[in-house]
């Protein structure tokens, strides 16, 4: 029994030892793995790699068929990988939208102006995920980094009604009136239309319709350093609404809508 209990003695602390070993063992490796990490961190930049942990950035973006504001937030993945979501607002305008001043403001110098045969204003909320493909380093700190950006997510469409300022019908003083068929009469009269109402009438009967998007771009960054954000983005973009989303009077209403943009783009990276 005193020889198990020395042998036991004995051999608890070889069983110890051992493990320390293997556990400094695992700890050096570690640390080589990470040094091995930073070294490879470091080749890229000095290659043309942007090399960051996460990036923030607001983008004012003019649209084929309206204009735009966007703030984004990208998580660094790898070299060459961002991940991305982002939140933008903006309004859609139809081509035919033409501002003018109606005859009864030629004349009398009262009343705004307006637009004829609009309905509604078109506005958007779109809440995005995707990704940043870097495609090519700056190669210097005067070099331009080339990314592909792509992704899509949640859009909501917003209709406010558009109000005129027009005359009653016996012409003796002004009402607010928003397009019906039973005022449709005055609302495209120009003998009876004074201008547009003031610009805050018709939020709070703002109707919201749900949908979904997809855009794919490509994203130029010519910031002389790492650390700010300094590019221009060109891209396409598509929304698809589950109702259709009236601007005009006269033209046909649809719920799916392409267009092109360019962003101009500024930030941070940490």
């Amino acid at each position: 029994m005193k020889k198990i209990i020395l042998y036991l003695l004995f051999l608890v602390p070889l069983l110890s030892i051992s493990q320390t070993k293997e556990k400094k063992e695992t700890r050096k490796e570690r640390i080589a793995k990470e040094q091995e990490k930073t070294k490879k961190l470091q080749k890229d930049a000095e290659e043309g790699a942007i090399i960051f942990n996460k990036q923030s950035s607001f983008h004012i973006t003019l649209r084929s068929d309206g204009y735009g504001i966007t703030y984004e937030h990208g998580k660094f993945k790898k070299v060459n990988k961002t991940n991305l979501w982002w939140v933008s607002l903006g309004e859609r305008k139809d081509t035919k939208e033409e501002k003018n001043l109606s005859f009864i403001s030629q004349q009398t110098g009262v009343g705004n102006s307006f637009i004829y045969g609009k309905q509604n204003n078109f506005y958007m909320l779109n809440i995005g995920f995707g990704q940043q493909r870097q495609l090519g380093g700056k190669g210097g700190k005067n070099g331009i980094s080339i990314s592909a950006i792509y992704g899509g997510g949640l859009s909501i469409g917003m209709l406010k009604p558009y109000y005129l300022d027009v005359l009653d019908s016996s012409r003796s003083y002004i009402e607010t009136i928003k397009y019906q068929e039973k005022n449709d009469s005055r609302f495209l009269d120009n003998n009876y239309i004074v201008g547009a109402a003031a610009f805050g009438k018709g939020y709070g009967e703002m109707k919201f319709v749900p949908g979904f998007f997809t855009k794919a771009a490509l994203r130029f960054d010519y910031g002389k350093f790492n650390d700010i954000i300094s590019a221009l983005e060109i891209g396409i973009n598509a929304e698809f609404y589950t109702q259709k989303m009236p601007t005009m009077i006269e033209n046909k209403t649809k719920n799916f809508f392409v267009s092109g943009y360019v962003s101009i783009i500024f930030g941070s990276r940490k």
